[in-house]
Parts: structure tokens; C-alpha cells; sequence
């Protein structure tokens, strides 16, 4: 049985993410640091911030080593952080392409320099709005160029297959055999409530069983940032959920509402299990197509636009808070209606008008 601990999934990971961001503060970063996330604290999620100080500790761990050699991360002060050029920064870009850290090689793509640049940039805005700098040399720096890449879904048939994957195990290996009858109906489940809602991976894991409502196929989903939202589904993900729902009292397992819907070994799934079983069905049925929890929500979102042909509402329901977001990711389908306009307006009378 899941415990009351793992019922507020929420309050858990951003009680998680707190006390990383504080051991960073006080282990790794410069002491003025623990400043600015208290000054954000208002304005961003546990997550962001977490995320936020990742980046940051890649950023002074380069500052003590190219540019204060002999001071190490926690020594560096806001005096220094002043002294920080544009070019500065320009090189820090640079050398994300292949740094080491923490004994490990690590690089960075366009995308990942864009983010860290963005976590820069904001630390220098805080400090330089409080007064507390008199320059801010981070908005000098340009955004790395981000090259739109095509959207990788499934299609057509793909669709289908997945979900008969799931529920068959047809193509899997002995081993992994050994598992799926004790969990193809969970699989089953997770695959169609991703396909039918597009939900991200994080509002999947975190559903209780509270959160869903049969009597109109409702279920409130917690959106990045903490902010509550009511999604429904079809008849198909009704039959899933229910199924899986009757087959975890079948063997024994006590269903209370507070308990987490999605359970592995009596216990709230976890982000990287799913992320595990989708890409195993994934890659059977779409070997050449790096299948992803993200992707199954491209899939539904590139189906619901071609659907509906409004961006408003796929915004929506994917809970995207700018829709421009929305268009960016869907681009490729805003292409295709243009060009299937071609040709629909006439500019010359038919032969036989």
C-alpha cells in the first residue's frame, strides 16, 4: 500500500529540490548566492531554482579556474562578480562545448548554452537591480542561435502499435517477458493516458487516484509552476484507467484516494521508470525514432492541432502559458496548412463559367 508520504508528490519534490538548492548554497556556491534565491524565492518554483543553482555552480566553478585562478567557488564575491566581462561570459559559452566538472567530461548543445546563459543572465539582473553591482555585462551577451529541429512523434499506425505492444508484448526480449504480464496493463494505461491528453511525465507520476473523475471523464492535473487544471478524456482512456484500476484491487493492492494512481512495486512510479517503459515500447514498435513521455505529448498535440486547426486550444491543453511556445513547437504544421491553401482562391473564371 502507498503511504500518506507518497500521496503529496508535490510537496515532496519541492521539499526536495529546497534542500538541494540549500546544500548548494551553503556547500558550493558563493555565499551571496543564498541572497538571491531568497529574493526569488516569491517568483519561481523549488525546481527552477534547483535548476538555476546547477547551472551556476558550472558557471563559478569556470570563473575559479579561467578567470580568479586560486579562489574556489565559495571565495568569489560580488565585487568580483562585477568584474565578470562580456567576453567574460562569451568564453564561459565556449568552453560549455567540452568542460570537465566534478571529474567528468561533460558538453553542452545550442540549446543547454542558451539555458545556462539564461540562469547567468538572471543573477546578474537581480544583483544589478538591487544596486548591489553597478553594471550588468550579461545583457551584453547574445543567445546562442537554437536551430529548429523537425518534430519527432509517432504516426499513424505507430500509434496503435505502441499500445498493442503494451498489451501483447509482442517483440519483447525473454527477459523483459518476465515482467510484462505482472505490468501491461499499468503500461497499457500510461501509454494511452499520454496519447489521449498529452499530459507532461511530471502531472502523470504525480496523479492520485482522487484526481480522477469517472462520472465525466475529468482529472485535474498539477501544471509546472504548482497551478491546478481540469483535462478529460475519451472513452478509451476511461476503459484503461479503469481496467488498471480494478486490476490493482484484484491483487490486493488497497485503493484509497490520496494513494498515487500509477504504482511500481507498491510505490508512486517514478519519472525515470516511465521514461524506462516508453522508450522499451518505443523502440519496437519505432526503432529509428528516439521516442520519449515528451514525444508521446508532441504526438497528441501535433494530432489535436491537425484536428481542430486551433493553436488556442492545443495551447490550452498542453498548458502552454504563451502560445507562441505552442506555435514554435507546431511549426511544422502551420507549414503544411499553408500550403494546402494553395490554389483555393481563384484569380481567373473556369472555362465553363
Amino acid at each position: 500500500m502507498a503511504t500518506q508520504k507518497d500521496s503529496n508528490y508535490y510537496a515532496q519534490r519541492n521539499k526536495l529540490n529546497n534542500a538541494k538548492v540549500e546544500d548548494l548554497t551553503e556547500n558550493t556556491l558563493p555565499s551571496f548566492c543564498a541572497d538571491y534565491f531568497l529574493g526569488i524565492d516569491s517568483l519561481t518554483s523549488p525546481l527552477t531554482r534547483y535548476n538555476y543553482a546547477n547551472d551556476l555552480k558550472i558557471f563559478f566553478d569556470f570563473l575559479s579556474q579561467k578567470k580568479f585562478k586560486g579562489k574556489n567557488p565559495k571565495e568569489i564575491t560580488l565585487p568580483d562578480l562585477e568584474s565578470v566581462t562580456h567576453t567574460d561570459i562569451e568564453y564561459f559559452l565556449s568552453y560549455l562545448s567540452n568542460y570537465e566538472y566534478d571529474g567528468k567530461e561533460h558538453a553542452c548543445n545550442d540549446k543547454a548554452k542558451a539555458r545556462k546563459l539564461s540562469s547567468v543572465r538572471a543573477l546578474f539582473k537581480y544583483f544589478f537591480n538591487k544596486g548591489l553591482i553597478s553594471v550588468n555585462n550579461a545583457a551584453k551577451v547574445a543567445t546562442p542561435k537554437l536551430h529548429e529541429k523537425p518534430i519527432i512523434r509517432l504516426e499513424g499506425d505507430e500509434i496503435y502499435n505502441i499500445i498493442e505492444t503494451a498489451e501483447t508484448g509482442d517483440g519483447l526480449t525473454a527477459h523483459q517477458m518476465a515482467y510484462h504480464e505482472k505490468n501491461k496493463i499499468r503500461d497499457t494505461a500510461i501509454l494511452v493516458l499520454f496519447l489521449g491528453t498529452g499530459i507532461r511525465i511530471s502531472e502523470l507520476v504525480g496523479l492520485n487516484n482522487e484526481d480522477i473523475n469517472f462520472k465525466d471523464n475529468s482529472f485535474i492535473v498539477t501544471r509546472k509552476g504548482g497551478s491546478k487544471a481540469i483535462l478529460y478524456f475519451d472513452g478509451d482512456v476511461a476503459d484503461a484507467l479503469k481496467k488498471y484500476q480494478e486490476h490493482k484491487e484484484d491483487i490486493g493492492i488497497v485503493v484509497t484516494p490520496s494513494s498515487p494512481l500509477f504504482l511500481a512495486d507498491a510505490k508512486r512510479i517514478t519519472v525515470r521508470a516511465v521514461e524506462n517503459l516508453v522508450k522499451k515500447y518505443a523502440k519496437i514498435v519505432s526503432p529509428l525514432k528516439p521516442i520519449t513521455p515528451h514525444k508521446l505529448r508532441s504526438t497528441y498535440g501535433t494530432s489535436l492541432y491537425k484536428a481542430t486547426g486551433d493553436i488556442y486550444v492545443v495551447a490550452d491543453v498542453l498548458g502552454h502559458k504563451d502560445v507562441n511556445t505552442t506555435k514554435k513547437h507546431y511549426a511544422a504544421i502551420t507549414d503544411e496548412n499553408r500550403r494546402s491553401v494553395v490554389g483555393k482562391v481563384k484569380l481567373h473564371k473556369d472555362n465553363d463559367e
